[in-house]
């Protein structure tokens, strides 16, 4: 039993004994009792009466004057308010510190509420998307950021990546999104000014372009004389192998022009290809019979498992150099007579190409690189094969047009797995 319970019982005991002696000593022992127990009743009502005027009036004021267990239950909801009011203060500074920092970024910053629409922005967000406080707040974003594709950016994401547009307050410049949802659907908006690096990007991927367009020429008249030389019979012996060896090299230097040219095609923002369905039976037996005789040396097992009969929409030549690039690497990395399965087949969410083999594997270490431009993971290893390395950066960029993902399964010595994940909507019977 507490000490203010036993405080308060002795009180009541107390009074009880003061109207108990008189009653006694008037033989009216129970209706003094009775007085006792009311009058006792009717002073804690008058301390319950004082506590709630208070909390009603002036809760923050220091507590009336209370006896024993309402005195102790007052001073603790004044302790309990002037905590809080003191965490809320401390609360306020730092947000206070917070927008004050983030007014300071040069990002724009904007915050809105489960509906979308705004509720607080920085100075940034003023200069480089355009809002006016305080006319803009409290309308939708959307309302604002007009463009259809930022609109289904915004609404339904997915958030993992940014969105990269023109700005549509300011002609020539270009702005990326980013989106993150807290809260009951509350979101962040940051947004960044990347003219200068859509700028330089766009200079990189025209370098590329026209550097390997000019090359294309000089090399199919360069190829063509070694092909002549190499197949003349009046050559002297001595300079066959190296004719051959010039053959070789020239026709790998054609092959990293075509595809740089290829990913330049593929990353360009000219009007891409209206997508057809694809037989994928048909598909496939043609790259297997391709396959076939690349490396015909090796006397490799190459199996192609159509278990969907769905067809796939899509860019068939695209997707014919994609999965040609994934089947070719399976060659390349996997031993003589080794096995190489290709596997179409589809579940309720997506549609699988999948080409597996028993190689060499690859180190977990180098997966995540693995569609970067010129990644090797051996480079001594890759001149043998005579790859590009820009084979899987080719299948990265196809996939993305098709709305599709890479997945790598591989471990050293154990052969590997690369599946192409298409959505279901890309699929039509």
């Amino acid at each position: 039993m507490t000490t203010l319970l036993k405080e308060e019982l002795l009180r009541l005991a107390r009074i009880l004994l003061i109207f108990a002696i008189p009653g006694w000593l008037l033989h009216l022992s129970v209706q003094a009792s009775f007085l006792g127990l009311f009058v006792y009743l009717a002073l804690r009502l008058r301390s319950l009466h004082k506590l709630h005027h208070w909390l009603k009036t002036n809760p923050h004021e220091p507590p009336p004057e209370l006896s024993g267990i309402w005195e102790d239950i007052a001073e603790n909801i004044y302790r309990l308010q002037q905590n809080e009011q003191v965490a809320k203060q401390n609360l306020l500074a730092i947000i206070a510190r917070a927008r004050t920092s983030i007014s300071a970024l040069e990002e724009a910053v904007v915050l809105t509420d489960g509906q979308g629409n705004l509720e607080w922005w920085n100075s940034a967000a003023e200069k480089l998307l355009g809002f006016k406080d305080p006319i803009d707040y409290g309308k939708p974003i959307i309302n604002l950021i007009r463009d259809p594709v930022f609109i289904r950016y915004f609404e339904h994401g997915p958030y993992n990546e940014g969105l990269k547009l023109p700005s549509w307050t300011h002609p020539n410049r270009y702005v990326q999104y980013e989106v993150t949802r807290f809260g009951h659907n509350d979101r962040v908006l940051i947004a960044y000014d990347i003219t200068r690096l859509h700028q330089l990007e766009q200079m990189r991927k025209d370098f590329v372009a026209n550097v390997s367009h000019e090359l294309r020429t000089p090399l199919t008249v360069l190829s063509g004389y070694l092909e002549t030389f190499a197949d003349s019979e009046d050559l002297p012996p001595r300079w066959h192998r190296a004719f051959k060896q010039m053959q070789q090299q020239s026709l790998r230097m054609n092959n990293l022009v075509n595809d740089l040219l290829m990913l330049s095609r593929l990353e360009s923002d000219v009007v891409k290809q209206e997508p057809k369905p694809i037989s994928m039976p048909i598909l496939l037996e043609k790259l297997r019979q391709e396959a076939l005789a690349y490396h015909a040396d090796k006397e490799q097992r190459i199996v192609v498992k159509v278990d969907s009969p769905l067809r796939l929409m899509g860019i068939e030549t695209d997707l014919r150099s994609a999965f040609s690039n994934l089947i070719t690497n399976a060659i390349k990395y996997t031993h003589a007579r080794g096995e190489i399965t290709v596997r179409w087949s589809h579940d309720e969410k997506y549609g699988y190409l999948s080409v597996h083999d028993n190689g060499i594997g690859i180190e977990p270490q180098h997966i995540a690189r693995l569609t970067e431009r010129f990644y090797r993971v051996d480079a001594a290893r890759s001149s043998e094969t005579g790859g590009t390395g820009l084979g899987l950066a080719i299948v990265k960029h196809v996939l993305l047009q098709h709305k599709a993902l890479l997945n790598i399964n591989s471990k050293p010595n154990n052969g590997s797995t690369f599946t192409c994940i298409f959505p279901r909507e890309m699929l039509v019977d």
